[in-house]
C-alpha cells in the first residue's frame, strides 16, 4: 500500500506545472493602495519573458522603447502619464508597422501588465475568417457581443487583440460574402458608443 502511494505522488509531481508570467508580482512596488512600476525594469522583464517564450535570440529594440512605455502606460492605467502622452484610456489600440517587425510578439508580451479581467486573447483575423467559412455568422457574434468574460459584475464581450487586421479577405458563407472583421469592429464599435466597453 505504502509502495502504491510513493508511485502515485511521484507521478504527479512529474506533471509540468505551466505558471503565468506576473509583472506585479515580480516588479511592481505595491504602495499607497497603488503599483508602482519603474520602465527599465519593466523592461528587463519583458526580456526575460520574451526569452523564456520566444529564445535566446529575443531583444527589445531601442527604437521601440516609445511605443512599449505607451503600451504599458495604458495597460497599467498611469493616469497622470497617459494625459502626458495624449492616451485615451476608454479607447482600444491600434498599433501599426510592416510585416514582421514584432508587433504580434510584442501584444502577446504586453498583456500580463493589464490587470487580470481585461487581459485580452491574441486571436488571428485569418483564423477568424476560416472559422466564418465553416460556421456562418455566429462567428460574428462569438467576437463581438457574445458576453464570455465573466470577470466584471456584468458579463461583457471577452477582450481580443484581432493580429494582421486588414490582410484577410472577405469570405463566403452559403454564397453569401460578407467583410467579417469589418462587422465585428462595427460590433464592437457600436458597444463602446452605448456601454463603454473597448472595441478590441
Amino acid at each position: 500500500m505504502e509502495e502504491k502511494k510513493s508511485k502515485e505522488i511521484t507521478r504527479s509531481m512529474s506533471i509540468p506545472i505551466k505558471t503565468t508570467p506576473n509583472p506585479y508580482k515580480d516588479i511592481a512596488e505595491f504602495k499607497n493602495g497603488m503599483y508602482l512600476f519603474d520602465f527599465s525594469s519593466c523592461r528587463k522583464w519583458l526580456e526575460e519573458v520574451g526569452r523564456q517564450q520566444y529564445g535566446e535570440h529575443f531583444r527589445l529594440n531601442p527604437e521601440d522603447y516609445g511605443v512599449i512605455y505607451s503600451l504599458i502606460v495604458y495597460a497599467i492605467e498611469d493616469k497622470t502619464e497617459s494625459e502626458k502622452r495624449n492616451l485615451d484610456m476608454k479607447k482600444g489600440i491600434l498599433l501599426a508597422g510592416p510585416i514582421g517587425c514584432g508587433k504580434s510578439t510584442l501584444m502577446a508580451l504586453i498583456k500580463y501588465f493589464f490587470q487580470s479581467g481585461k487581459q485580452y486573447q491574441v486571436k488571428s483575423t485569418r483564423d477568424i475568417t476560416f472559422e466564418f467559412e465553416n460556421e456562418g455568422y455566429k462567428v460574428i457574434n462569438r467576437y463581438s457581443k457574445n458576453p464570455l468574460n465573466l470577470s466584471y459584475t456584468n458579463p461583457v464581450p471577452s477582450i481580443f487583440c484581432f493580429d494582421d487586421l486588414g490582410v484577410e479577405q472577405p469570405q463566403k458563407h452559403f454564397g453569401n460574402e460578407c467583410n467579417v472583421m469589418g462587422e465585428i469592429l462595427l460590433s464592437r464599435y457600436d458597444l463602446f458608443v452605448s456601454k463603454g466597453i473597448p472595441p478590441i
